[in-house]
């Protein structure tokens, strides 16, 4: 029997990864999946840019494999699941409210108290989440694909948008139990309902991209599963 090889899914927080490891492995049956946290964004960290985001990707896949002595040609391929945060709206879109403690989302604004540093923050998540997007390989010859939750994870599988860290643990772990004898659901609730996007990967970026869709509920995860067309 040939030897598994690895799925390695990168996620921004512990609670994506309760949410969907084991869903993930089932899906992926044929294959080892392995759930990475970044522990934060990635693609808006301070000092990402297009010029360095791949290889602060890479560095999370490479750092992964020396840990765990894996080598390149263990891995099938990289799936990458990203929150939108609203990064493509226009700037009309971001309100600032002096009043208001941490940033607010809504499917049609986000409020902060500094509207500047989230219209900066957009910008470059933006210019970094295109160079990704627009990356099919990684690491050499490993495939690479970034999907989006939007405007997070907690607003596609949960209907929630500013959820606590309480909050997104325990609606984490209320999902997977709610899935994890029903895998079957679990692929119809991400890719037929009516947040999830179809089509091809590029035309799934192109209507993200659109107005003020990076704050709506949406998701184009559906497509990496196996079965999906890519």
């Amino acid at each position: 029997m040939a030897r598994k090889k690895i799925v390695f899914v990168i996620v921004e927080g512990p609670s994506d990864q309760d949410a969907l490891e084991l869903l993930l492995n089932k899906i992926f049956d044929r294959d080892r999946v392995f759930v990475h946290v970044t522990y934060g964004d990635i693609t808006s960290r301070a000092g990402n840019t297009p010029a360095n985001i791949l290889k602060k990707v890479q560095a999370e896949v490479g750092k992964y494999a020396k840990n765990n002595h894996f080598e390149k040609s263990h891995f099938k391929e990289v799936i990458h699941i990203i929150d939108t945060d609203g990064t493509y709206v226009s700037e009309d879109r971001v309100i600032e409210d002096e009043t208001v403690g941490k940033t607010i989302y809504s499917p049609d604004s986000i409020t902060a108290r500094d509207k500047q540093s989230i219209v900066e923050r957009n910008l470059s998540k933006r210019k970094n989440v295109d160079k990704l997007q627009a990356t099919p390989l990684i690491w050499g010859k490993i495939p690479y694909s970034v999907y989006y939750m939007s405007c997070n994870l907690d607003h596609v599988l949960y209907n929630k948008q500013n959820s606590s860290d309480e909050e997104k643990e325990n609606d984490s772990f209320e999902f997977a139990r709610k899935y994890k004898s029903d895998t079957d659901g679990f692929k119809r609730f991400i890719s037929e309902s009516d947040f999830s996007v179809g089509g091809d990967y590029q035309s799934s970026w192109e209507y993200i991209k659109e107005g003020k869709h990076s704050l709506e509920r949406h998701t184009n995860l559906g497509l990496c599963f196996p079965d999906s067309e890519r």
